[in-house]
Formats: structure tokens, C-alpha cells, sequence
């Protein structure tokens, strides 16, 4: 999968991010990274803290063992999550291809 990489203690997640989409949810592949829809707007953060809330229930660690490395202000974002190995983020992002 070209959206994930093993990291020292967990993988790492590239994602490409449309904040104030109509409901949150992960959409598939969007070229070489994960698309994810946040409801919450770019605004004072708040579409950092759905996704990093988003994707700590999807890959079942705590919040604070998903950290945004790159891009906080971009909608592609390089991801860190501790705590998971790449065959379990996988299984339960549930993408398909890529």
C-alpha cells in the first residue's frame, strides 16, 4: 500500500484531507495517499483534531499515539501512529488497491 509505511513502533499514514466535507469518513485512495473527509472546518484546528480523532477510533490506539509530522496547514499530511503494525492498519482502514 503506497499510503502506508512501517515506522519504528508503528506506521506511517500519507493523507490528503477535504475539511468541510458533509460528514466525516475515510474515501479511498487519492493517488498515492489516503482520502479522508472531515466534516469540521480548517479553522483554528479543528479539522486536524476530527482526523487525528478520526483515525485513532478507526485503527483502535488513543488519540495521542497519532501525531500529524507534516502539513498541518495542507491537505496532504504525513501521519505517525504509534502502537499498530502495518498488517492491522491496514485490515481496519479497510482501503482497498493502492
Amino acid at each position: 500500500m503506497s499510503f502506508v509505511a512501517p515506522t519504528a513502533g508503528g506506521v506511517r499514514l500519507t493523507v490528503h484531507v477535504r475539511p468541510g466535507a458533509r460528514r466525516t469518513e475515510i474515501g479511498g485512495l487519492h493517488g498515492d495517499a489516503l482520502a479522508i473527509r472531515i466534516a469540521a472546518p480548517p479553522v483554528d484546528g479543528r479539522a486536524n483534531d476530527a482526523l487525528i480523532h478520526l483515525l485513532a477510533a478507526r485503527l483502535g490506539v488513543p488519540a495521542g499515539h497519532v501525531a500529524i509530522v507534516a502539513g498541518a496547514g495542507s491537505r496532504r499530511k504525513l501521519i505517525n501512529v504509534a502502537g499498530i503494525d502495518l498488517a492491522d492498519a491496514i485490515a481496519r482502514l479497510g482501503v482497498e488497491g493502492g
